[in-house]
């Protein structure tokens, strides 16, 4: 099971980014490049515990729709999403919030398995893992910006 461990520190009040991480619409503009769109479940504003929402978006010339839950959350400290349904066999991505006096450090981590057994691994090896990370970068870029820059879509 790949794990992809991600830490960011951003200028901002923890509460900001907690809510900020938390928000339909700064996701789909986090990942405009897969079209990606809210289709089912909650599709705007903050996601909450026990809410779940359907995403459809095109990866590798292929539309795919997965929906995902919040299945923990302590507000602003952390929030938990995990697959219900799509293209993965499972995923779980945890998401950690922490105030420090540089602002907070935002803290991901993605455990994930993709299906079709040990295809599913060589194309981890290959390509999947690299992409997943390109994409939750780009998300964590976008969550720095408009928490620094004080644009508060939620």
């Amino acid at each position: 099971m790949p794990i992809i461990q991600l830490e960011t520190m951003i200028n901002a009040d923890q509460n900001i980014v907690f809510d900020l991480s938390r928000s339909i619409d700064l996701h789909q503009i986090s990942t405009a490049q897969t079209s990606e769109q809210a289709v089912g479940g909650k599709v705007t504003g903050l996601i909450d515990l026990g809410e779940s929402v359907t995403w459809q978006a095109k990866h590798f010339g292929v539309v795919q729709r997965l929906t995902s839950k919040i299945t923990e959350m302590k507000s602003p400290d952390y929030f938990v999403d995990e697959m219900v349904s799509g293209a993965f066999k499972s995923f779980r991505h945890e998401h950690f919030f922490k105030q420090n006096r540089r602002g907070t450090l935002m803290i991901d981590i993605f455990k994930y398995v993709s299906p079709f057994g040990i295809l599913g691994r060589f194309a981890d090896n290959l390509f999947l893992r690299k992409y997943m990370i390109k994409l939750l970068e780009k998300r964590n870029e976008i969550i720095k910006y408009y928490a620094e820059k004080n644009k508060h879509i939620l």
